[in-house]
């Protein structure tokens, strides 16, 4: 049982349900939450008038969560800020008795051979790309430090946290993204590392959110990001990165655009109204749900952080704008925002992608560490969340107390992007390919195989060795499954000989071949 901020998902005879929390913490309080209570309880308890549930199935729950519920409530007295965030259960003797659930934990996926074919096929693409415009790998740590993640109040992230305290007391968290890891990992190398910088990234990350299509609680994550770079050269060549990812992979300029703004398009608006570096952050945040909740909400949030009704007014009316040239009319060609956007998009001229962008002042994306250019990526025809994002963000060095470096990046997932060559019918099939297939005649000639698959095998050939005394229309068949292009048969007479038989596969010529003149 998994405590969210406001339901529980419960699982009962192999069925997922998801519970408000108030009603299992009224349960709890009737019942005392001790097992002694549970046991005396009634034969049922009815949380709703839609269903009831026996105690014999949810005994161990609910005190599994009553538990948890009187720990969490600790936790917060002493991290202040964390109420919502996933944290571990108590150690619970795990019951033998009953089959477990092959489901793996919702919101995560298993790569049976198929999928992780494919997996492979589009991470090669990721890392063909990044390292074609000259860019280098680096991993970080699944888990980290949980003070990595906490930066600014109200950041959607916060509460989306897998956060636990390790058995040294140690407040950690899986990461939910890869540019705090990123910045941790360039400050501890320092000025050992010459700038600038371009590293890439493809990581697995883990938010606790409720799934839409392309969105899960698990997914992996391709990053690329260039450190040193003050000028937006370095956002023009982040884009055009991905942009030729989507070439390569059948996407075009009609499938898929790029929302373009500047965090400091709202900087000079806001600053007309001197409004605090806190309040503006908080803003940009609340300005991120825009087309995600009504306008009206988006109106009395940003009230709520202390924006005059005028300051309110005014920005809205710039974030509705879809033109570069109306943006200039408003604030005019002389501040950073119109001159580094103008900039931007002349450079996409000579980098050749200017139809797949276009200017949204609406975009800042969600995360407050970003201060310059941002972007993001997405579907045309809009059935599709943001495909990916990214963009400046100059000061998040200091924030771990670090020196600021010029920096920009973006982060692009491995689940929209699949459900976008879905819809586009793009999907390669990725079969299984083996280059040959060895099987002996006889049982007693199983050494002889395994002698023909190592010889095969150093020379950098692929080989599946049929391990049994199988027929041949067994490995026929298994031949067929696996796309072999050759099967090599070790028959007695030809070994005796030094020799195996070789049949062609796609043409069914056959021909016998001395052992050392296999290749």
């Amino acid at each position: 049982m998994i405590v969210d901020r406001a339901f529980v998902d419960v699982h009962v005879d192999g069925v997922e349900l998801e519970i408000e929390k108030v009603l299992i913490l009224k349960v709890i309080e009737r019942f005392s939450c001790s097992s002694a209570a549970m046991a005396a309880a009634p034969s049922h308890l009815i949380l709703h008038p839609r269903f009831t549930f026996f105690t014999t199935t949810l005994h161990h729950q609910f005190t599994l969560f009553a538990r948890t519920h009187h720990r969490s409530s600790s936790t917060e007295t002493t991290h202040a800020g964390r109420p919502n965030s996933v944290s571990s259960p108590p150690h619970q003797a795990l019951d033998y008795t009953h089959k477990i659930d092959v489901n793996p934990p919702k919101g995560t996926r298993d790569f049976p051979p198929e999928e992780m074919r494919l997996r492979n096929w589009l991470f090669n693409h990721f890392r063909q790309v990044s390292e074609l415009f000259g860019f280098e790998e680096v991993d970080y740590p699944v888990l980290e430090s949980e003070a990595l993640y906490i930066r600014k109040a109200g950041e959607e992230i916060r509460d989306q946290l897998y956060c636990f305290e390790d058995k040294g007391n140690r407040r950690v968290a899986l990461r939910p993204e890869l540019t705090p890891s990123l910045a941790r990992l360039v400050i501890q190398k320092g000025k050992s590392v010459p700038l600038p910088i371009k590293w890439f990234a493809i990581g697995q990350c883990w938010r606790y959110e409720r799934m839409t299509r392309g969105r899960r609680r698990e997914h992996y994550q391709w990053n690329m990001d260039i450190i040193g770079v003050p000028d937006v050269t370095g956002e023009a060549e982040l884009i055009s990165s991905i942009v030729a990812f989507f070439k390569r992979i059948g996407i075009t300029a009609k499938d898929v655009g790029f929302k373009i703004s500047s965090r400091k398009v709202l900087q000079e608006v806001l600053s007309l109204y001197s409004v605090s570096e806190t309040s503006f952050a908080r803003s940009c945040i609340i300005i991120d749900k825009m087309g995600k909740i009504p306008l009206e909400e988006i109106k009395k949030e940003l009230e709520l952080v202390e924006l005059s009704i005028d300051a309110i007014e005014d920005l809205l009316q710039v974030l509705s704008m879809k033109s570069l040239t109306e943006l200039e009319e408003k604030l005019g060609g002389a501040g950073e925002a119109v001159r580094e956007l103008k900039q931007l998009f002349s450079l996409a001229e000579k980098f050749g992608y200017s139809e797949w962008i276009q200017f949204d002042a609406s975009v800042v994306r969600g995360l407050a560490y970003y201060t310059g250019i941002v972007f993001e990526g997405f579907d045309r025809e809009g059935k599709l969340r943001a495909i990916c994002g990214g963009g400046r963000y100059d000061r998040l060095l200091s924030t771990f107390g670090g020196d600021d470096i010029p920096a920009c990046g973006f982060g692009f997932g491995d689940a929209v992007i699949i459900e976008l060559l879905k819809e586009r019918q793009l999907l390669p099939e990725v079969p299984l390919e083996v280059e040959n297939i060895v099987c002996s005649l006889d049982p007693d000639l199983q050494g002889a195989a395994a002698t023909v698959a190592t010889v095969l095998r150093g020379k950098g050939q692929c080989v599946d060795l049929v391990l049994e005394n199988k027929p041949l229309k067994w490995v026929f068949k298994r031949a067929a499954r696996i796309n072999a292009q050759r099967l090599i048969l070790v028959g007695r007479s030809e070994w005796e000989k030094g020799m195996v038989s070789v049949k062609i596969l796609s043409t069914g010529e056959q021909h016998q071949v001395n052992l050392d003149d296999l290749q």
